[in-house]
Order: structure tokens, then sequence, then C-alpha cells
């Protein structure tokens, strides 16, 4: 594990502990640049009295990580224009349903919604103050208006909306993903409030979008079909965003979802085609170099089209460097490429830290090198095709070990097909890349072949049906499971501390290996030990009532909705994974719940409230109830009023008028998320 002790390494690790120090405390620019300067100066101080005595000291190894430390938190803070007098945040919203004029451009368009085209957009100006900062646009689809494409300039007035977090305990928090892209506010607008603006500005992003525009129109005209075209655009444009539903669930419950993100098999495989398609220019004088500057304008053009994803611009980022370093004849350390690829990634793009495509191409790479040549070693077949395959199922294997944990943390599923989904589809990537290049080039220029055509389009059409089936073979994929980020932890650790006995057998590293196991059961303990019970959770779900009473790990239900509605709302199913809970049952809606100490009083659309051998702690208002709630205050006193999403926006309105003139609590769920008892 020599990794372990590479100087790069405890400084790339340095540089995340900042950078997350820098998100989570949202540290401003002037105290970061001081910070930065500070920790420098002592660094270089604790350096020259180093070199005067000739010997090494604690300080000048402990300022270096303070200095990386700092400079985390520097390039965090300065990455985020909110931090700048410039953004949109320091020049409008002082009134928060103000209307605003604001001129905006497009800068990527987004996977639509059910009722919404959704883009992010860069601000230009608002009320005629020049302004910067993205934020997100949703409009109205309009079947008659045509969608907007990149670098469109458009002018609207409209308000600015904050973006909504979770209503519901363990959902998804898309407000705190889109806060890590640096948007926090979005709009909402009707295609036909957009006024246009020419403009002949174009910007990178721009340029990408027409090249991949270009692209699809030279396509269609060789009668691809829409999810095959969608997957040459995933595989090689970089865009997901026209997958169909099927069609990722598929490759998500085969265990290849990572086939349709252009990652470091794609970027290594086009490296092989590009740097054998350039070997002439090594007879020239300085050949090498020139192959080499080609290779990498090559390279990072195709990451510009594909969008500069995470996990494009880490696997870019890192054939760059093994490019420069082949070319060159230097030797290469991949431990030292890896990191030093992430070092200079997370210096431009800080947050990407955050980013579960770029955690997760990392840590399969680092599996990859590590445990590979180990598994490899067990059998060695002289038969090439068998050794293919067998190399194919190890390199497959080693990926798993890496990201099985934290894929269980963000997924809640485990494919276990996944080495014969790998076994098919890795073997024939090759072929696809190398043939879809091909392909693309000469559709491009109008010479495609249309046998070639349809030969690629079979191929492709092939996968997916081989995906297809690997994932109807639902029995071998495990859904729901509770994975906590303590297992996370306690897993890397067990698996760690595996192939170093593997590695080396030796007493140190079987102790190691019996403390994870220690810590893995610490880990189970404590999870069992913290589920959460006796709580009452009024969950938020528009035009329907949904209550849980938790108990000694088993969650109650009770609901309104239809059998085919319940089954497709995913709010007890997050719940329950994210809190570690097994047993579901369901019961009937109550007009009264007594929890321990506390009393709580439904109150439904009959309206009928008759209370008199207790007094209820809260009242809990639900389908609309024509009631008067002066009255209802007057004759019970509650302690606080609950209404969830079922209520009638109006009689939302009212309640909440009254309780702020009677200075009662009022909990409304489409505004405050679920509200919990606890008893």
């Amino acid at each position: 594990m020599k990794i372990f002790n590479l100087s790069i390494f405890k400084l790339t690790f340095c540089l995340i502990i900042g950078i997350i120090i820098g998100y989570v405390l949202d540290v401003t620019v002037l105290p970061s640049v001081s910070l930065t300067i500070t920790f420098f100066t002592l660094l270089t101080l604790s350096f020259i009295m180093a070199r005067n005595q000739f010997i090494k000291t604690l300080w000048f190894g402990l300022f270096a990580f303070l200095t990386m430390m700092s400079l985390g938190i520097l390039t965090t803070s300065i990455h985020d224009q909110k931090h700048f007098s410039k953004h949109y945040t320091h020049q409008v919203l002082n009134a928060e349903d103000s209307i605003n004029t604001i001129s905006f451009r497009i800068r990527e368009v987004l996977k639509s919604g059910n009722y919404y085209d959704k883009y992010v957009i860069d601000l230009l100006k608002v009320n005629d103050e020049d302004v910067n900062g993205k934020i997100l646009l949703n409009v109205e689809k309009d079947s008659l208006k045509p969608a907007l494409n990149v670098d469109d300039i458009r002018i609207t007035r409209t308000v600015f909306k904050n973006l909504i977090p979770p209503l519901n305990p363990n959902q998804f928090d898309y407000k705190s993903y889109l806060r890590k892209q640096y948007i926090y506010h979005q709009l909402f607008v009707k295609n036909q409030s957009l006024l246009n603006v020419s403009s002949e500005t174009h910007t990178i992003f721009g340029l990408a979008d027409n090249i991949r525009s270009f692209i699809n129109s030279k396509l269609k005209s060789y009668n691809f079909k829409p999810d095959e075209l969608a997957i040459i655009n995933a595989l090689f444009l970089g865009q997901r965003q026209d997958l169909s539903k099927e069609i990722y669930a598929s490759y998500t419950n085969a265990g290849a979802i990572h086939i349709l993100a252009v990652s470091g098999l794609h970027v290594g495989i086009i490296l092989i085609i590009l740097n054998f398609m350039l070997k002439p220019f090594e007879r020239l004088k300085k050949g090498l170099f020139i192959k080499t500057v080609v290779l990498l304008i090559l390279l990072w053009s195709f990451a510009i089209i594909a969008g500069l994803s995470a996990s494009v611009t880490r696997a870019v980022t890192m054939f760059s460097i093994v490019a420069i370093a082949m070319n060159l004849k230097r030797p290469t350390n991949i431990y030292n490429t890896l990191v030093i690829s992430m070092f200079f990634i997370l210096l431009c793009r800080p947050l990407f830290i955050f980013d579960v495509g770029f955690q997760l191409s990392y840590l399969a790479v680092f599996s990859i090198v590590a445990i590979d040549p180990l598994l490899y070693k067990l059998w060695q077949p002289k038969n090439w095709i068998l050794d293919t395959y067998w190399h194919t199922l190890t390199v497959t294997i080693s990926a798993q070990f890496g990201i099985i944990p934290i894929s269980l943390y963000y997924f809640h599923q485990f494919p276990s097909l996944f080495f014969v989904s790998n076994l098919v589809i890795i073997p024939l990537l090759g072929l696809i890349l190398g043939l879809g290049i091909v392909v693309i080039l000469s559709a491009s220029i109008d010479l495609l072949p249309q046998f070639i055509a349809d030969a690629f389009s079979a191929i492709i059409r092939l996968m997916n049906w081989f995906v297809n089936w690997i994932a109807k073979h639902e029995a071998f994929l495990f859904k729901d499971i509770s994975f906590s980020l303590l297992y996370v932890v306690a897993s890397y650790i067990f698996i760690i501390s595996i192939f170093r006995l593997l590695l080396k057998r030796h007493y140190s590293t079987l102790k190691f290996l019996l403390i994870s196991v220690l810590i893995l059961q610490v880990a189970l303990l404590y999870t069992n030990y913290n589920t959460p019970e006796n709580q009452f959770i009024i969950f938020h779900k528009s035009r329907n009532s949904l209550i849980g009473n938790v108990t000694k790990n088993k969650i109650v239900i009770a609901h309104d909705m239809d059998s085919i509605t319940f089954l497709k709302n995913k709010i007890i199913k997050d719940y329950s994974v994210g809190n570690h809970i097994h047993t579901i049952e369901n019961a009937s809606l109550k007009n009264l719940y007594i929890l321990n100490t506390k009393v709580l009083l439904v109150v439904d659309n009959l309206g009928v409230y008759n209370i008199k051998s207790t007094k209820p702690d809260y009242v809990y208002l639900r389908q609309s109830p024509k009631i008067n709630l002066n009255r209802l205050i007057d004759s019970i006193s509650p302690k606080q009023i609950i209404a969830d999403g079922s209520n009638y926006k109006s009689y939302l309105k009212h309640w909440e008028l009254i309780c702020k003139k009677r200075k009662l609590p009022f909990h409304h769920t489409s505004k405050k998320g679920a509200f919990i008892i606890r008893y």
C-alpha cells in the first residue's frame, strides 16, 4: 500500500479536507485569502529554517498540510460567484415576490420533466443591472414552440423562486444537489413570455452544442431509431438527456450504467485509436512533441463536446498525463497519475468532490489498479480468448470492490449479474467505439455507406436487447438495501484490510483485519441502536394524506390513496430504507391518536371534532374540512395546528392567517415538510 506514503496523496487529501470545510462553512473570499497567505508565509519560514539547519522539522510538514487545506478553502470560495459583488443575489431579490426584468443566456439543456423543459442559464442583467450567476430555468412545455438552444439569449419578466428542499425524510435533496453547482434559485416562465434577443456571441458550450446538433442531424438521415441515437449520444457525446426511462432502468438494473457515462474506459480506447492514427507524426522533426500536442487538443476537444462532466474531465485529465508520459518516453506510476489528475481537477472544479460520478470513477480505477493484479494472478490461461474474458472478469470484480459500498449508499441496490453484462459488453465496447468514430466522421461528411450504418445500428440494438434481458432477471437484483455512511466507512476499512492481508501475510495485517471486523460489528450495533422508534410522522403528499407510526423498528402506514397511487409513491420506501426499517404494516386512518402522553386529533372533510374525554395537543387538518378554525381553537385549545398536502390552497392561506393572528404555531407540510412527533 505504497500509495498512502506518497506526498502528493497526502497533499491532495488535505486539499479535499479544505474543500469540504470551505463548502460546509461557506467561507468567503477575504478570510480564505488571508488564511492561505498566513499559512504560506509560515510554510516559507519553516522551510528556510529547516534548510539552514540541515534537519527535517515537524513544522514544515504541518504548515504544508495546513497550507494545502487553506488552498482548498480558497479555491472553493473563489469558484462561487455568490462571494463577489456582481452576483445577482447582491443586486436584486430585495423582495421575495417582486417581479424582475431578467436577461439571460442558455448554458445547458437538462432532461425535461413532465410539465417543464429545464435549462441551466447564465444571468446577464436584472432590472438593467449587469450581473452574473447561474440559475435553473423551467419553461412550461408548449408543442407549438421550439425548445431553446445553448447560447440563446432571452429576456423575461418573472419572480425569483427559492429552490424547494426535500419535504419528506430521506428524499433526494435536489436543492443541495443544485447548490453544489452554484445554483441557488429558479425561474418558472411560459414560452410565450420569453423575448428573443439576437446575438453573435458564442461560448464554448454553444460551440459544443452546435457540433452535437450537427452530428445528430447527420445521423438522423441514416434511419437510426430514437433509442439507438440516445445510446450514441451517451457513448460518444456525453449527453444522456434523451435516454428513455426504460433504457436507463435496464442499464442500471443490469449493472452496466457505467457504459453510458463517458469515462476512463471510453477515453482510454479513444486514446489508443488516436495514438495509432497519429503515428505518422513521429517521422517528423520534433514529431513526438507535435503528436502529443495534437493528442491533447483532440482529447480536450472531445471532453468539451461531451459536456465536461465530472467523469469526462477526470478521464481526459488522467489520460492527458498518460499521453504526455507515453509520447515523451517517461515512466509513469499509475497511482501518481490518478492522484495528480484528481489534484488539478479539484483545483479547477472543487465541488466535483461531491459528484457521485467523480467518486465512483476514481474509486473504480483505484480498485482496478490495486486489486486486479492480485485476482489476475490466480489463473492465467494460455488461450487468448479465455485470457481476455478472465481478465475482463477480474477487472470487473476489482472495480466492484471499489464501488459497492458507495453505490449501496447512494442507490440502495446491487445488481448481482453485473459480471455477466460486463463480460459481454466490455469486450464489445472497443468495437462499438472504434466503429462509432468511423460512423460519426463518415456521416458528418455524407460518406457513410448505409450498410455500415445498419450494421452499427444492429450492434447497438443487440446490446440494448442483451442488457434488457439481464435486467429482467429481477430475482438477481437486490433492491432497497439500507446502507448508511457509517457502513460505507466500515466497509472500505474491511475491504482494504482483506487485500492488505492477501498482499502481505503478516501479524500486523491480520491484526488490522480483525480490527476492521470489530469496526463493522460496532457499525451494525450502533445503527440498530439508533433506529428511530416512537415517532409519528405526517408526510407531505400532494392531494392525499399519508401518515406513519414508527415503533420498535416497524412502521405502520395509514393513507387515503388508491392502491396504484400508493404503489407508485416512494415516500415510505425512502424513509424505510434510510432508517433501516424492515417491517411495514398498513392500517386505516383514525380520528384520534394517543401517542404516550401526547394526543393528536384528526379533522377530515366531515369536519367532526366533538372531543370531551381528552384534550388534544395537536390538531391535524386533512382533505379540506369546512370548519370554523377560530371556534375549534377556542373549544379545545390545541398547542399546534398541522395541515397536509390534501387541503385546498385557499383553505391553507386562511388557516395560516388565523393562526398567525392568534400566535398559534401552524405547520403546513408543503412549506415546512413532514411533521414529526416524537413520543
